[in-house]
């Protein structure tokens, strides 16, 4: 997991462990605290410690220094003044506790294991490697505590709507993940078929970018009747190169991590789906990639819309100047890549593949619509850390 706010040092790594006025816990934190200045500076106002740059110890001081009898009314107090996106598990020396801020932006679930025991997770998928059962999510501002009374939950804020993100489903869920009900293979499958509807082109064979792009290749094929081909072989030990902190890092990682298969592709009119385009280096690489070894024509189809606006809570996408989408347009992205042609799922698209009300995401990455105003100084923050 790389540092929410906050530079990769080891300082920041989690979990967070704090010990402060008689409390001792633990603390694994996924998302951003958009206020984390502001916290900070009332923090050090009382005398507290801070040791790292990480949003994620700030928020165990802030539960740690809260007057209570226990620790949910002292998590209940921090979380009215917590900004953001925020799915925590808290480990205390009797309990183990999920915390879920209130919009529900990061994903949290509950699982139990062998009829009396609790498991706490990012994602479903996590619960089947310790045979656990799926028992349901953590709801939106809801504190969820697991101790040998059992299971307890608490709702000390109102969730007024949700904004589950809707980059989990495009790309960071793994596909065998449920988010709100919804798996999100079939939901990537849905958005290939959705993706044919709005960007139909002749061809010979579709082919996915490995992995996120595979479950939208074959929903692509699907409904096109286009045949689908494994024309990209990945490295399995080469991680996310999105991620990868400098350009010349991930030009090489490119390199690394694909391989083209070349029977799929030469003298094909190939269909080439990916579920996102960020930074535009990648995808420009692939599709020369393709050339290379003789495609006559490449179609690339995006099962999203443009990512035009950085992430203020927790995906290190990237800045807004380093995404494509924000400063060309879709004509002048298809030229940067390289491709014979270039199509966008729309939003409304998307949505509907699927399937939850369009309320119920956070989509700013993709509109620019923050659930709540981001602080004017945090942007820049973010900027200086990274």
């Amino acid at each position: 997991h790389y540092s929410t706010t906050g530079s990769n040092i080891i300082l920041n790594a989690q979990p967070i462990f704090i010990s402060h006025k008689g409390e001792k816990l633990a603390l694994a934190h996924n998302g951003n605290i958009t206020n984390s200045l502001l916290l900070s500076a009332q923090l050090t106002d009382l005398g507290l410690t801070i040791n790292s740059t990480s949003d994620s110890e700030l928020i165990g001081l802030l539960i740690a220094n809260q007057e209570g009898e226990d620790i949910v009314e002292k998590i209940s107090k921090a979380m009215k003044s917590l900004k953001g996106a925020y799915s925590l598990t808290i480990l205390t020396p009797h309990k183990v506790i999920a915390v879920r801020d209130p919009f529900g932006i990061r994903p949290l679930c509950i699982g139990k294991l062998n009829g009396d025991k609790w498991v706490f997770a990012s994602e479903s998928c996590a619960l089947s490697l310790v045979e656990a059962s799926f028992l349901r999510e953590v709801e939106p501002g809801e504190i969820v505590v697991a101790s040998e009374e059992g299971l307890k939950s608490y709702k000390p804020i109102p969730s007024t709507r949700k904004a589950f993100c809707i980059f989990e489903f495009i790309y960071f869920a793994r596909p065998d993940s449920y988010i709100g009900g919804v798996n999100i293979h079939l939901a990537r499958r849905r958005m290939g078929n959705a993706l044919f509807e709005e960007g139909a082109v002749e061809a010979d064979v579709v082919i996915g970018v490995p992995d996120t792009g595979t479950a939208a290749a074959i929903g692509f094929s699907e409904a096109s009747g286009i045949p689908y081909g494994e024309g990209l072989l990945k490295n399995k030990y080469i991680g996310r190169t999105f991620i990868l902190p400098d350009q010349r890092i991930r030009d090489v990682g490119i390199k690394l991590k694909l391989t083209p298969i070349v029977e799929t592709i030469r003298n094909k009119r190939v269909i080439l789906v990916d579920d996102s385009i960020v930074r535009g280096t990648t995808t420009g690489k692939i599709v020369r990639m393709l050339f290379e070894v003789g495609a006559k024509e490449v179609h690339v189809r995006i099962s999203s819309p443009p990512i035009s606006y950085p992430c203020f809570f927790g995906i290190d996408t990237a800045v807004r100047s380093e995404l494509i989408a924000s400063r060309l347009s879709i004509e002048e992205i298809r030229n940067y890549i390289g491709a014979t042609s270039l199509k966008y799922l729309s939003l409304e698209g998307l949505i509907h593949a699927i399937g939850l009300p369009k309320d119920d995401f956070c989509t700013a990455c993709l509109t620019g619509e923050y659930p709540e105003e981001i602080p004017a100084h945090f942007h820049k923050l973010l900027l200086e850390q990274r």
